[in-house]
């Protein structure tokens, strides 16, 4: 019979080899009250549960400012202790390169194949049968934000699918809303042009693009729908000048704007705003089209170094961020899904709950970021922010150019 060690065993193994407390350093992405909120449990899990001390290392700006950051200080002989990435392929050359710390021992001990749902979280982390990060959550990309507060000022009712949102847009602009908030970081359209793909041009579309890389039908009829719905995103979205995805969010909360289609993750900015879901915005996964998830996400990695009590304590903060009560307490702050399916999450909002009845249900498909490489995920960034940023570029033209991208994938 396996047996699975409790996280106080792995401690015990881990603060074997650090015989004092050691400075961790932390860096991450997460600035926003939402998220601020959400990794400060992490820190206070970290710094009560161990001897040791979490240094927060918060960079400005979201992933696409933070992971240069971060990957030049690892490869340039300067690593921090851990650092959070999406668990995919972001890492993929630094493990490679020999530079991540080993996590099997703890992965092992804890029985993380057992715990970690779906798997293939787990599987993102692994690398030649070797696990390298600690996933903490399941953020899926797949919702749209509407705020009940623009859609009253505005006379008509609050949308429950995407094309109730397009038919309603003019009665916002009408009432001096912007229908839709977009922040200018290029991750954000990116990532909006993923919401619509899954939606509308469907699950198999979809992952004959992502996963097949077939430009066939990245160029076909399927994905000329979506094309077209961003092109009409776009024109919605036209008057909101904001930069940060949670200036776009608040834009939502304060009903300035009708809708933002953003990750769960905004639901952390609307608890620490107070909000209610159901009463004060809605949530709709899928865009109200096709309800479905993706299971991208979160994790921790640590780079290698060369001292014996450091990577002990890195062990130690691994173990403890898979552990039933940080789990909880961190995802029901950030308004993601926890990675164990063995946790009380009785307090979570009406949002979360749609979310984890959609994961019960397997209607869930892999993010981006684990199946594209960082190379063909940055030519997508930089075809969306040009096709966002010039009316003038034509749905069509931009479909080709995608359709080039998928073909030379890898």
């Amino acid at each position: 019979m396996k047996t699975i060690r409790t996280l106080a065993a792995t401690t015990a193994i881990c603060a074997a080899g650090a015989a004092h407390a050691v400075d961790l350093e932390v860096t991450h992405w997460w600035t926003s009250g939402g998220e601020a909120a959400a990794v400060a449990q992490f820190a206070k899990a970290f710094n009560e549960k161990t001897e040791h001390n979490w240094v927060d290392g918060a960079i400005a700006g979201g992933g696409g400012t933070a992971r240069p950051i971060m990957i030049s200080r690892i490869l340039g002989g300067d690593p921090m202790d851990a650092t959070q990435l999406n668990h995919g392929r972001q890492a993929e050359e630094l493990i490679e390169a020999g530079l991540m710390l080993d996590l099997t021992d703890v992965a092992e001990a804890e029985g993380w194949k057992d715990i970690v749902n779906p798997s293939s979280l787990l599987d993102s982390c692994t690398v030649d049968g070797r696990i390298y990060c600690a996933p903490v959550n399941i953020h899926s990309w797949q919702w749209i934000w509407l705020s009940h507060k623009a859609y009253e000022d505005a006379g008509v009712d609050v949308p429950s699918n995407w094309d109730e949102f397009v038919a309603s847009a003019p009665a916002l602009e009408e009432a001096g809303k912007i229908p839709l908030a977009m922040g200018q970081q290029p991750w954000q359209s990116s990532g909006a042009f993923g919401v619509m793909a899954i939606a509308i041009a469907g699950q198999d579309a979809w992952s004959a693009v992502n996963i097949d890389k077939n430009a066939d039908v990245a160029g076909g009829p399927e994905y000329a729908k979506v094309f077209e719905a961003a092109a009409n995103a776009r024109a919605f979205a036209a008057k909101s000048n904001v930069q940060d995805w949670n200036q776009a969010t608040n834009l939502v909360i304060t009903g300035q704007a009708g809708a933002q289609i953003m990750g769960d993750w905004a639901q952390g900015e609307f608890q620490v705003a107070g909000q209610v879901a159901g009463e004060d915005y809605t949530c709709l996964p899928g865009l109200g089209v096709n309800e479905i998830i993706s299971t991208g996400g979160d994790a921790f990695y640590f780079p290698k170094q060369d001292d014996p009590e450091v990577e002990a304590a890195q062990k130690e903060l691994a173990a403890l961020l898979l552990s039933p009560e940080v789990q909880v307490d961190f995802n029901l702050a950030k308004g993601s899904l926890p990675i164990r399916g063995d946790v009380d999450l009785a307090a979570a909002n009406d949002c979360m709950k749609k979310g984890l009845e959609i994961l019960a249900s397997g209607a869930i498909l892999p993010d981006g970021n684990q199946t594209l490489s960082p190379d063909t995920s940055g030519q997508i960034e930089d075809l969306m922010v040009e096709f966002w940023n010039d009316p003038s570029y034509s749905a069509a033209d931009a479909q080709a150019r995608y359709a080039e991208i998928i073909a030379d994938a890898d």
